[in-house]
């Protein structure tokens, strides 16, 4: 039998899910499965990084970007501020 705070819990839980502005990611790691090859992204406070060569040429690269796209306005910002929804 489940008790009932378990239950409580569960759709607190549903709830904050649908409310992203509650979430702010600080920092995180993920592995992009690219065409040709997978590509560790990381973030942490503001700062992205990419292992690709791309990214190493120019600061940014379609990962960090698709990434910076899934998440959105849940990332931190440097500045303290979060980015407006899109």
């Amino acid at each position: 039998m489940i008790d009932s705070s378990y239950i409580g819990k569960v759709e607190k839980a549903h709830r904050y899910a649908n409310e992203r502005e509650r979430f702010t990611f600080l920092n995180l790691q993920v592995v992009v499965r690219g065409d040709n090859s997978e590509y560790v992204v990381t973030f942490d406070h503001g700062q992205w990084h990419c292992n690709s060569e791309y990214f190493k040429a120019h600061g940014f690269d379609s990962h960090t970007m698709a990434v910076e796209k899934l998440l959105g306005d849940m990332l931190f910002q440097a500045d303290g501020e979060k980015p407006a929804a899109s």
